[in-house]
C-alpha cells in the first residue's frame, strides 16, 4: 500500500497536473515544469525503496515529456534533494545529535535548507535556464556524487 500511495502522489499526482496544465503551458513563448525527486532514486539507501522507486518514475517521466515538449518550447527538470530542513524532517533533526549525524552524511558536512532549494526552482523555472531541460539536477551537499 505504501508503494502505491508514493507512486500515486508523486508520479500520477505530477502526470495528472502536467496534462491539466499543458494547454496553457503551450500558449506560453516558453514555459518550465520542475519536479522533485531525491538523492535516494540514485542510492540506494536502506528504507526507502518505495519513495525511491516513484522519484525514480518521477525523473523517467520529467526526462521522457522533456524530449516530447521541446518542440513546444517547454522544458521539463528534476531537482533531487538529500536530506532538507522543513517541517516533513523535524523528527529526523529533532535533536542535536540527530542533526549532527545527518550533516556528516554529507560531503559538505551539513543539511540543505528550503531556501537553497527554492532558489534552485526559481532559477529553473526562470528565463535564466532557458537552454537546460531534460535534467536531473542534485543538491544533495554531494552526497549523490562524491564519496569522501
Amino acid at each position: 500500500q505504501d508503494f502505491m500511495n508514493d507512486f500515486n502522489q508523486n508520479v500520477i499526482g505530477a502526470a495528472g497536473l502536467i496534462q491539466k496544465l499543458l494547454p496553457n503551458l503551450k500558449k506560453a513563448e516558453c514555459a518550465s515544469i520542475v519536479l522533485f525527486s531525491t538523492v535516494a532514486a540514485k542510492l540506494g539507501m536502506p528504507f526507502h525503496a518505495s519513495i525511491a522507486a516513484s522519484k525514480a518514475a518521477i525523473e523517467g517521466l520529467a526526462k521522457s515529456l522533456a524530449a516530447e515538449l521541446a518542440s513546444s518550447k517547454i522544458r521539463v527538470n528534476v531537482i533531487a534533494p538529500s536530506l532538507t530542513d522543513t517541517p516533513l524532517t523535524n523528527s529526523l533533526l529533532s535533536t542535536a545529535e540527530k542533526r549532527e549525524a545527518s550533516a556528516k552524511r554529507h560531503p559538505l558536512q551539513r543539511i540543505g535548507t528550503a531556501t537553497e532549494m527554492a532558489q534552485l526552482v526559481s532559477f529553473l523555472l526562470s528565463d535564466n535556464s532557458s537552454w537546460i531541460t531534460g535534467q536531473v539536477i542534485g543538491i544533495d551537499g554531494g552526497m549523490g556524487s562524491l564519496k569522501l
